[in-house]
């Protein structure tokens, strides 16, 4: 088996870098715009007078960033060539992804707001897969061009990663929907002009199937975002938001009524295995600077890195930090070859959760190795520490994401749903029958 990165991939990596160097280095310099990225960042950023949301220089700055990726045919390389993009695969985005964070902050891959030169799209996708032909045609292009921005509102006050016991409804009106509820973390509503909105419109709590998504735009009577979440990395896009006989119409419906949960698998999907890449990227970012800071410094009249309480913890962050980009370029590999991801939804979990314990371990392990410098904001640390913490959390907590694993490798608590894939049924019977442990491969 080859191991190398392939040399398609390799080329766009240099083709990023030299992208990097020519414009987006530059731009980061003007007008004082290190100041979104030193030690002034997140005070830079974030508007304190309007709720804590990103200001309105930080987003028009990535929003250049953007202009200038896209045309030099970067930012949609994962999008289908239909929409502009290069039809990118996952391998090549896991590589990529890990790639940019590993050269630390920057505009070319800003970790708090998940903006880079190489965009990740899940509501696009969402759309792509999801959506019928009119509303391809219809959002799509609008989605790219930042004139339709959807926000995402699946967690609720009551329901957080267990989504089937939302209690978020809909019911029909004639041909309208009628929504009642509220939703906690809603995504990207400082600037969504629409927001997917996950409610039951039939089943039981507790069941998969019953759980539509709509499409509502954010001004509709009754749609209201009550005030925005302070969080541990500022600025902040995530709101609470109440739903009071919001209307709609079948249109707005995402999917098949009562499937709406697929589509919201699909988002988790793409962002566990790119954040997995990323986590991992910041990672080794961590790793090499402690390794570099303590070569240099000195200490009783030799290098701090003669220590061997200095090297070992970095050999033990480093070693899994190998092992790790192994799992997650052969599951992005395997996530190219299938088109169910639910068939490796536990390797993609393995990713996610491992890689973001391991970044904030390596950052930790950064701050103790440069000692005081280390704790102060005017080294990175601190805010890849603060940021990649909400990754333990988000797009499903690692407890839960553990879970999963051994829902695959025990059969405890599996869904009927998952019982209806039938590349998980042949793996769970395999193993009860006494499979050998090669089944999860």
């Amino acid at each position: 088996m080859d191991f190398d990165i392939p040399a398609d991939i390799q080329d766009l990596l240099d083709r990023l870098d030299q992208f990097i160097e020519d414009e987006i280095k530059p731009l980061e310099r003007e007008n004082d715009n290190i100041r979104f990225f030193d030690h002034r960042r997140e005070d830079s950023r974030t508007d304190w007078d309007r709720d804590g949301w990103p200001n309105a220089e930080w987003e028009a700055l990535l929003k250049e960033m953007r202009r200038r990726a896209d045309a030099a045919g970067f930012l949609r390389y994962h999008l289908p060539e239909r929409f502009g993009g290069q039809d990118g695969s996952n391998l090549a985005m896991a590589i990529i992804r890990e790639h940019l964070a590993a050269k630390g902050l920057g505009l070319h891959n800003d970790l708090q707001n998940e903006s880079s030169i190489v965009g990740n799209f899940p509501t696009v996708l969402m759309m792509e897969k999801y959506g019928s032909q009119e509303q391809q045609e219809y959002w799509i292009p609008k989605m790219l061009a930042g004139e339709a921005r959807i926000g995402f509102g699946l967690t609720e006050p009551m329901a957080g990663t267990d989504a089937t016991r939302m209690e978020t409804t809909a019911y029909r009106d004639g041909d309208e929907w009628i929504i009642n509820g509220a939703k906690r973390w809603n995504t990207g509503m400082h600037a969504a002009t629409h927001d997917y909105i996950f409610c039951r419109t039939s089943g039981k709590p507790g069941e998969a199937a019953g759980i539509s998504n709509f499409i509502v735009p954010v001004d509709t009577p009754g749609f209201k975002v009550e005030f925005m979440w302070w969080t541990y990395n500022m600025p902040t896009d995530h709101a609470e938001v109440t739903l009071t006989d919001v209307r709609v119409k079948d249109s707005d419906l995402l999917g098949p009524e009562g499937h709406g949960l697929a589509t919201a698998q699909l988002f988790v999907h793409e962002n566990r295995i790119r954040q997995a890449a990323s986590s991992l990227g910041a990672a080794q970012y961590c790793i090499n600077e402690a390794v570099k800071y303590s070569r240099e410094r000195q200490i009783h009249n030799k290098p701090l890195s003669a220590n061997q309480a200095i090297q070992w913890p970095l050999i033990e962050l480093h070693t899994e930090a190998a092992m790790l980009r192994e799992l997650i370029r052969k599951t992005a590999w395997q996530l190219d070859k299938i088109d169910d991801a639910t068939e490796i939804s536990d390797k993609v979990a393995m990713c996610n959760y491992r890689a973001n314990r391991l970044v904030g371990q390596a950052a930790d392990r950064a701050i103790q190795t440069h000692g005081g410098i280390g704790y102060s904001r005017h080294m990175p640390f601190e805010h890849i520490f603060r940021h990649h913490r909400r990754y333990r959390i988000t797009e499903g907590a690692e407890e839960m994401q553990m879970r999963r694993v051994g829902q695959y490798l025990f059969g405890y608590g599996v869904d009927n749903e998952m019982f209806e894939t039938p590349s998980f049924a042949a793996r769970f019977n395999k193993v009860q029958r006494g499979g050998p442990a090669s089944w999860l491969d």
